[in-house]
């Protein structure tokens, strides 16, 4: 990539606000009222909070670290390199795969809707294929096409939900939006808060891609907190006019498409159409976003030796091979599999990341090597363990294949690491600096 051409400031939030908006609103608004009714409002507003946890050690560990491998750069300055460092590097490159396969997924699904053809898997196939065969395309001109199309790709998709709370905010009904704070109640919100909590992952991208942007040591922490303060606005805002329009049980019955059909009583069918739109701006984002991330990490790790040779290699217009790689495993999984059961598996291999990332964060800084109030710090760690164990609670209440599922990959990536690093000798290496 060339060096002159990177993102400023507010091209690094909308891609972590398209990713964000992408794998969160216009996909979980439907599982979250399910989880804990008329209190998603709250639960967006507690996730938010508790993804500042997170964001603290990010922010201060990207402003001094700068590598596109981000959270694994991290973990790598606290841990060294070792079999669970390589598992973690594995596990994320992976989670970016199957991310972008449900957002190809989620497009065709919305693209076919909205020009009103039922779907079949040779339909969704090609949809699929050719969506992320454009961001392909458009990552061959580099970070700051990336940067600039993410940018007005997100200022279109968020003038829409914009407009989908400016105008439905009116239309409120108080009954429909009054919190229940029981015992059920609150336990529920922090049922819903540790998978919406989720919905935040996004920002991470920014220390991915921080090699690609302009003055990283400053722009990073601000981009990070930008996003997560724009994202829980948005969040926020649109569970209260949905909810308070369609009321939770019919929201809750059209969870797939919960957005369009909240729309319905205040826009009617103009609204179920405008939303639409909305949901495809989120998901080819989201794509673009993860995409360009994903392809980054798996280039970065690889010369760290912590992925096979083939990411080494360049092809053209001297964007890694990665890139193709991940695309195509990408298009594998959303051709060939039902990934509903995945997302949570997700979400669990990130808590378990951000766990390593705020240790090394305190290793690191006890050792004076980089910035944080170690106190803050421990908090903040007992928080996302928390969080861990309340999302390991409810899946074990709502899905015990998924729990076990997390764990069994988790060991099995560990043990495939510890035979791969024997076999290959390879390690990783810190970035100067």
């Amino acid at each position: 990539m060339k060096k002159s051409k990177k993102m400023g400031l507010w091209e690094a939030v909308s891609l972590a606000v398209g990713t964000m908006i992408g794998a969160g609103i216009f996909s979980i608004l439907g599982v979250g009222a399910q989880i804990c009714g008329t209190n998603l409002p709250i639960a967006f507003a507690l996730a938010g909070l508790i993804s500042l946890a997170v964001a603290y050690s990010y922010a201060k560990l990207g402003s001094k670290f700068v590598s596109n491998a981000g959270p694994i750069e991290f973990i790598l300055r606290g841990f060294g390199s070792n079999v669970i460092t390589g598992a973690l590097s594995f596990l994320m490159w992976f989670s970016y795969v199957i991310s972008i396969s449900l957002f190809a997924k989620a497009f065709a699904g919305y693209f076919l809707a909205l020009l009103g053809v039922s779907s079949n898997k040779l339909l969704l196939g090609i949809i699929e294929s050719f969506v992320v065969a454009i961001f392909i395309v458009l990552n061959f001109f580099g970070s700051k096409a990336v940067g600039k199309a993410e940018f007005w790709i997100v200022l279109i998709k968020v003038s829409i939900l914009l407009s989908f709370v400016i105008i439905g905010i009116w239309n409120i009904n108080p009954e429909y939006i009054k919190p229940s704070f029981s015992q059920t109640g609150i336990t529920d919100i922090f049922y819903a808060a540790s998978v919406l909590f989720l919905t935040y992952m996004g920002f991470g991208l920014i220390t991915n891609a921080s090699e690609n942007i302009e003055n990283p040591e400053k722009t990073v922490p601000k981009a990070i907190y930008l996003s997560i303060v724009i994202v829980s606005f948005i969040y926020i805002s649109v569970a209260i006019t949905a909810i308070g329009n369609l009321g939770v049980e019919e929201l809750i019955k059209a969870k797939e498409y919960a957005l369009a059909e909240a729309s319905k009583p205040f826009l009617g069918n103009f609204g179920f159409i405008l939303v639409a739109l909305g949901a495809l701006f989120s998901t080819s984002s989201a794509i673009n976003a993860t995409l360009y991330g994903g392809a980054n990490i798996a280039y970065v790790l690889a010369k760290k030796g912590e992925l096979p040779k083939i990411f080494e290699r360049k092809v053209w217009f001297n964007e890694p091979e990665g890139l193709y790689i991940t695309a195509v495993l990408s298009l594998v999984f959303a051709i060939a599999f039902n990934l509903e059961g995945i997302s949570s598996i997700i979400s669990f291999v990130f808590l378990i990341i951000y766990l390593f990332v705020i240790a090394s964060h305190f290793k690191l800084s006890k050792e004076n090597k980089v910035e944080g109030n170690r106190g803050i710090i421990f908090l903040n760690f007992i928080i996302i363990f928390s969080v861990l164990i309340v999302l390991m609670n409810y899946q074990w209440k709502t899905s015990q294949n998924s729990f076990w599922t997390s764990l069994g990959i988790l060991v099995f990536v560990i043990i495939f690491e510890f035979f791969y690093k024997n076999y290959s000798h390879r390690i990783f290496t810190k970035r100067n600096g």
